[in-house]
Order: structure tokens, then sequence, then C-alpha cells
């Protein structure tokens, strides 16, 4: 299935009145892009990735963990909705009814058929340009994790996995194993107290 797209020049109070609540969209240079229905494959593993995020956030108290749902207005034209997004604890302030004010410091898109070029391309050169510290591509067909970086430049680099775990900076102290995210993902619970413990 396809992503809807509306063609034209939106803002983001278009957006908030064409999106229905609880539709995932984006909206990128003005235009909305509508995702189709995740597969069960993909809804599987965010609420695996949702799951250990929120709960390492909550214990080291170090923010809010959001989900697909919620809109990040970067500017009229600019308001994406990451698949996972986390804000640190002293960016609270901008959390209002219905969106986020600004970028998130971690965003996660987890790539599904229709959205490759939109998660490897497009939201890569919006999420460098609004400042999110760290991009995370998760993609299962090609069963690879990306972690991008902004440097001292503000440009995106790609972070090479240290003994096959990839780590945030952005996080501090969470890492994955790429491996977990595939095949016979590793009980859940057992992975946060791993990196709790840690």
């Amino acid at each position: 299935m396809k992503t809807k797209t509306r063609a034209g020049c939106h803002t983001f109070e278009d957006f908030c009145s064409l999106v229905q609540d609880g539709q995932k969209a984006d909206l990128i240079d003005g235009v909305i892009y509508m995702a189709s229905p995740d597969s069960t494959e993909a809804d599987d593993l965010f609420g695996w990735l949702f799951f250990l995020l929120y709960g390492y956030v909550a214990k080291k108290r170090l923010g809010r963990v959001f989900g697909s749902r919620v809109a990040f207005r970067l500017d009229d034209r600019h308001s994406p909705e990451p698949d996972l997004s986390f804000l640190r604890s002293e960016c609270a302030d901008r959390i209002e009814p219905g969106r986020v004010e600004g970028p998130p410091d971690l965003a996660m898109e987890i790539v599904s058929p229709e959205s490759v070029e939109r998660d490897y391309k497009i939201k890569r050169k919006q999420y460098q340009r609004a400042g999110v510290s760290e991009y995370w591509i998760i993609d299962p067909d090609e069963q690879k994790v990306l972690l991008l970086r902004r440097n001292a430049r503000g440009r995106y680099q790609e972070v090479v996995p240290h003994r096959g775990k990839l780590y945030s900076q952005a996080l501090p102290g969470f890492w994955i194993d790429p491996d977990w995210l595939w095949h016979d993902r590793p009980d859940v619970l057992a992975v946060l107290q791993q990196l709790l413990a840690e």
C-alpha cells in the first residue's frame, strides 16, 4: 500500500485540520504524507522498542518518550511524527496539547516498503536541519540499523557499532544490539533490566 500525499503548500494549521486524530502522517516541506497501516511485524517491533525506550527513560528520569502519533512542529511547513522519539526533561516546557514545539533529541523511524525514500533521504535532511541529535533508521526488510549523530558541524555522521552494539549519546547508557530486533527477539523486560543494571 502506497503512502497517500496531499500535494501543495500546507501549513501546520492545515496539517492539524486535515489529518484525523490517530492517523500517522508527516508534514514535510508543506506536503502531507499519510502513512499506510503498519504490518503486524512492524507493529510488534514498534511495541518492543517502545517498551524498552519508555522503561529506560522512565526509570532513569531522563525525559519523555513518544509514539508515532505525536507531531513535532519544527516550523509552519515541517512537522514530522517519528515512529519513536525522546525529549529531554529540560525541554518539557515545549510539550503542548497535541504537539511538541521544536525537534526531539532522538528520533527513530521503522522503515516500511512505502517509506524507504522518506526515511532514508527526506526525513534525514529534515531532522539534520532541525537539530535532532540522533536519528535511528531501523530497517526490518534489510535487517539493519543506521544510527546517525550530528557532529560539531551540525551534519549527520554514521555511528559504527562497538562490539556489535550501537550506543546512544542522546540517551546516556542506552544501547541496542541490532540482532535483537529481527528474529526471536529476546524478552524485552530482561533486556531492560540488563541496560538498567549497567
